[in-house]
């Protein structure tokens, strides 16, 4: 009887998808949005993938994050697929590229971030914005492996190892405590009087937030607790 409800349920499920929606998640268009329905039909454990870089992947990561003198190897990166709620609660397709040895911790905490409804803007390569740092979290965007020095320094970044990731930088954003100055620009605004009842469209990363916990759980840092600056969008191991 068990079994015959969820071979019903499935096709009640699939009744409410189209085919375009299912393409959409087999070719795994990064920032498409999908229904529910969708998802079930193709599976939850289908959405969150970690895979080797393809030649695909690589090409759109070559001369922008994948920089000429890039010295990390190829074959030490993953390709992450993953779902997370955008800030109207939609479902959205997501991608992440970072190295191989956070990359199961990172679909473990997006895919319970997905199903505990928090919100995430988008989260697509930042070979989209060209590797630029301040063009990628002006839009809010969520991303790990960029072969770059740190801010204001000469020093490699730990996204330079794809072993960081910053998680809506817009709302969370990078504060020089010496200088005053925030990254990105537009989020001066968020850089101060970081309270929980602010309206805003995502939650802010602070040490009651689920995605602080899940990330302090897998043993990573944040950039919020550092005492030099403040990087509220920053977690890394």
């Amino acid at each position: 009887m068990k079994i015959l409800y969820l071979s019903l349920l499935l096709t009640l499920l699939c009744s409410f998808t189209t085919p375009d929606e299912l393409a959409t998640l087999r070719q795994w268009t990064p920032a498409a949005i999908v229904s529910d329905q969708a998802v079930h039909a193709y599976s939850l454990d289908s959405c969150f993938q970690i895979l080797p870089i393809s030649d695909a992947i690589f090409s759109r990561m070559q001369g922008k994050s994948y920089k000429q003198n890039c010295t990390v190897p190829r074959t030490t990166l993953r390709y992450l697929r993953v779902l997370h709620r955008n800030i109207d609660g939609k479902t959205q397709l997501g991608e992440i590229v970072c190295n191989q040895t956070i990359a199961s911790d990172l679909l473990d905490i997006f895919r319970q971030l997905y199903q505990a409804n928090y919100k995430v803007e988008r989260i697509t390569l930042i070979d989209n914005y060209d590797a630029d740092d301040e063009r990628s979290m002006t839009a809010n965007n969520t991303s790990s492996f960029n072969f770059r020095v740190v801010s204001g320094t000469t020093k490699l970044s730990k996204h330079a190892q794809g072993l960081a990731i910053d998680i809506n930088p817009l709302y969370n954003p990078y504060v020089h405590l010496n200088n005053g100055k925030v990254e990105p620009a537009n989020g001066k605004p968020y850089a101060n009087n970081r309270t929980a009842n602010r309206q805003i469209p995502v939650p802010f990363i602070n040490t009651s937030d689920l995605c602080y916990r899940l990330f302090i759980q897998h043993g990573f840092r944040w950039g919020g607790a550092w005492r030099t600056v403040k990087d509220y969008q920053h977690f890394e191991k």
